[in-house]
């Protein structure tokens, strides 16, 4: 039935559009009517495509009526993408009044090869506004909820994303990833995420954030799911210089080759489990321990000394880099500009003060300070000494193990409301995931079990630079090995 699709994975779609059992039309329907059911209480989406999504679909089955389709990764598979990536002549706003009304002139790199690949564009996901927070409650538009509990977050910066997968809006979906923005969320959704090695994915129209650590990323509620959306968007792109010309691994295969991950050894660094971790989730992280240990993988602890140091150094380089990219918006090209102003400084000004939210003023205040002459030694350069360090400490763990497994999160999804007065302690909830984006290498989410109350919990999976497939191949086999049975939703 029409109704069931939407709970069906890109895998299970595009085996029953590959055996002509339901047509791309159908499943972009489905996907349609849940968000209509539902969407009102979620609140994922920004904007909604459902004219040229069904109009897209209707284009793909006639195609695939004369076999005239190609072999694309995603044909006919729906997909949701954070609105900080452009979409050509779809309206793109970040999530700010800045950008309300921006209707992009030109297509993400990502979003081309998603075109490419067959994929259905449904709509553009809320997110922080600039990717800049950990709830999607710093949104100018309004807060998205998490699919389990609807009191609660989803997580940020990417939570329209993961809520519109973990609810069954979308099979699927891209978010970026500054400091924890796809994993954070998927483990507060109950899905999976992957932070890729920054360079594996082109940045080409992913609105800049902190330059040095945005990374583009999937969405999926599985491993499969992730690593066949990663081999559609993954590659070298010439328009971005900081995407690195190395040859894409084939992730579906190497799932596909099999389960086999006896002998790879497991790292726990031992400053992933503090006070601050939620008892519940170091229950969880332990038993899924325990399962690796029993599928060959030897557990071993190791350090990372520099992590008592990663949110300071993250929240000097990161608005540091903000303060500089988000310097354009200032009302003469595009996006918002004050009204009724009689001179440049006044309209620039007035401009920046009503289009952009508290969070991330407060952040363009702070990279200001940093960069400013008498300060830029004492912080930006000292944070970045101290960067190298944390990227060293990861390459002598590595030298030791293959992988490193510890919790996502240090709390379970927070109430409304509970974290946004405090900047502080909103930021602290990141603070197992800036590591990576800071060292640069892939980072994976996925579900390791639900609290009492019925909420995910996510175990993170860090790797090496470039080595996402092994990374594939052994969530692929820890999901299998876990198989986490899954509460009702709310909705």
């Amino acid at each position: 039935m029409r109704s069931e699709l939407c709970q069906l994975s890109i895998r299970e779609l595009r085996e029953r559009i590959e055996g002509g059992d339901s047509s791309v039309t159908e499943i972009t329907q489905s996907f349609l009517d849940r968000i209509q059911q539902c969407d009102n209480k979620i609140k994922a989406f920004l904007t909604l495509e459902q004219e040229s999504a069904l109009a897209q679909a209707a284009k793909l089955d006639r195609e695939l009526a004369e076999g005239k389709s190609g072999n694309g990764l995603l044909m006919g598979i729906p997909i949701a993408i954070k609105d900080n990536i452009v979409t050509q002549g779809v309206r793109t706003t970040c999530a700010s009044r800045i950008l309300e009304d921006y209707v992009p002139p030109y297509d993400a790199t990502v979003m081309g090869k998603l075109t490419q690949n067959g994929a259905v564009l449904i709509g553009k996901t809320n997110c922080d506004e600039f990717g800049m927070g950990s709830s999607t409650e710093n949104s100018a538009f309004f807060p998205t909820c998490n699919p389990w509990d609807l009191e609660r977050v989803p997580g940020g910066s990417s939570g329209g994303s993961a809520a519109a997968v973990a609810a069954w809006e979308v099979p699927g979906a891209l978010g970026s990833d500054t400091g924890g923005s796809i994993r954070q969320p998927a483990a507060f959704c109950g899905i999976v995420g992957l932070k890729p090695t920054y360079g594996r994915v082109s940045r080409y129209g992913l609105v800049a954030f902190a330059s040095s650590l945005d990374q583009i990323g999937p969405l999926g509620k599985s491993v499969y799911d992730v690593a066949i959306l990663l081999q559609a968007i993954a590659g070298a792109d010439p328009k971005d210089s900081t995407s690195v010309a190395r040859p894409v691994e084939n992730y579906l295969s190497e799932l596909d080759q099999g389960k086999d991950v006896k002998g790879l050894k497991i790292g726990v660094p031992k400053e992933w489990f503090g006070s601050a971790l939620d008892r519940q989730i170091e229950q969880s992280i332990q038993a899924a321990l325990e399962k690796l240990e029993g599928l060959g993988c030897p557990v071993v602890e190791v350090s990372i000394p520099q992590t008592e140091y990663a949110i300071s150094t993250y929240y000097i380089i990161a608005p540091a880099e903000a303060s500089s990219n988000l310097a354009r918006y200032d009302g003469v090209k595009y996006g918002h500009r004050s009204a009724g102003q009689e001179d440049l400084e006044s309209m620039f000004k007035c401009t920046r003060s009503e289009g952009f939210g508290e969070e991330v003023k407060r952040r363009i205040m702070i990279g200001t300070y940093v960069l400013s002459s008498g300060y830029y030694d004492a912080y930006f350069l000292k944070a970045g000494k101290v960067r190298t360090l944390l990227r060293n400490d990861y390459l002598e763990a590595f030298k030791k193990v293959d992988f490193l497994v510890g919790p996502t999160t240090p709390s379970l999804p927070f109430m409304m409301e509970e974290k946004k007065t405090d900047p502080l302690e909103m930021y602290l909830t990141d603070i197992y995931t800036v590591t990576a984006n800071l060292a640069g290498i892939p980072g994976l989410s996925m579900p390791c079990g639900f609290s009492q109350e019925g909420l995910p919990i996510g175990l993170q999976i860090q790797a090496p630079h470039f080595q996402e497939a092994k990374l594939l191949r052994l969530a692929h086999a820890l999901e299998e090995a876990l198989d986490v049975q899954r509460p009702a939703l709310a909705v």
